[in-house]
Order: structure tokens, then sequence, then C-alpha cells
């Protein structure tokens, strides 16, 4: 039997960053930013986007930006998300967090490294490649049967797993954009076939209106 793992980036969260002026007044810790309300509807699009997909389950990261896109979906279905904390995304204990399309002007030594497909050098590649897909595995081993899950996560998580899977040197290849859809087969003979990467139909429009906010 086969899997299909519906893997969901994150929609558009709030910056957290040192040159906003609020970031003074919030307690220290990791940053763990909410949705924008353009984010907002970006992750309502995916109740259509993904309404022929039987969906057996829903999992998200811990963190907040990934369990409020799964939301509205989850709301639709009447289905409670699962959290799987292995699926944090490797910025997860950051103090501040810019959104992607933010970086070449806020944070440019970051976004070379990413175009350059490469995870921050903090990152210990080979530990966080173990962790997330020890993740996806558990999330595969959940559903038995012929079934479809979906999976709300981040760039760098859905970006490494499929650089494992498909045996890539760099773990940043593939431009995924907010709510972008990746679908990934898990059959119970332990192959993993990558169907479809970064499906933005949906979503076309809204990230246009994300791209003219930079």
């Amino acid at each position: 039997m086969t899997v299909q793992l519906v893997l969901v980036r994150h929609a558009l969260p709030e910056r957290i960053h040192p040159s906003d002026a609020a970031v003074a007044d919030r307690p220290g810790g990791p940053a763990d930013p909410s949705l924008t309300p353009l984010g907002e509807r970006q992750a309502q699009r995916l109740v259509d986007a993904l309404a022929r997909d039987e969906i057996a389950g829903i999992y998200t990261s811990p963190l907040a930006r990934a369990r409020e896109t799964a939301a509205p979906l989850a709301a639709a279905l009447g289905v409670e998300p699962v959290v799987v904390d292995e699926l944090r995304e490797y910025d997860a204990d950051s103090s501040h967090y810019v959104p992607v399309h933010e970086m070449p002007r806020l944070d440019p030594a970051a976004w070379q490294r990413m175009l350059a497909g490469l995870l921050p050098e903090s990152v210990d590649l080979p530990a966080f490649t173990r962790r997330i897909a020890g993740g996806f595995e558990r999330v595969v081993a959940a559903h038995p049967g012929r079934e479809t899950a979906v999976v709300v996560a981040h760039a760098g998580v859905v970006n490494t797993w499929l650089a494992h899977l498909l045996g890539l040197d760099r773990p940043l290849v593939f431009p995924l954009d907010y709510t972008g859809v990746t679908r990934v087969l898990a059959g119970r003979d332990g192959r993993r076939v990558v169907r479809t990467v970064n499906e933005t139909a949906h979503v076309a429009d809204l990230l246009t209106m994300t791209a003219d906010a930079a």
C-alpha cells in the first residue's frame, strides 16, 4: 500500500527583527511569529485546493506559523491536527524571524547562503536531516492503508527531506512558496517517490502580493 504525503509550506508570517520597534517590548526567547492577514488568506485557500484529496490526517510542526496554516483546513474537515515536534524548522530557537522575501534587505548573509542552496553554518545538517526524516516516517507509519496525509511544515524541513530522498548534495534546492504544495508517495516497501514540488495555482495571485510587498 502507498501513503500520499501532501507537504505544505506554511503561509506568510509576521516579521520579528531587531529593526522593528515592537521587538523591544516582546519577552525574550525564540521568535514564533503568527500569520499576517495575507498569510491567513493564503492558508484559507488550502481548503479548496485540497478538496479532491481524501485526507485521513493532518500534521503540523509545533511552530505557530505552521499550526495556523493548518487551522482552516482542519476546521473544514473536522480533523484535529497532530503536532510532530521533529518537523520544527532549523531556526525554531532563533530570537528573530525574517520572511524570505525580506531577507535580501534585512539578512543578506543568510540570503546569499540560501541562494547557494545552503542552510546557516550553525545548523548540523546530518542531525537536522535525521530528525525531520524521523518525523515524516512517523506520519507514514500512522497510515497503514492507501491514504492521504497533509503535513504543514517549513521550507527548510521540506527541502531538506526532498534533498535526502533524491540524493542531492545541497539541502535547499527547490524554491518553495508560501502554502506551496509538494506530494511524496511513500510505499510500504520503503520507496519514497517525489511526485510534485511546489504546486501554487491555488495561491498564485496572493504570492504576487507578497512579492510586491518586498
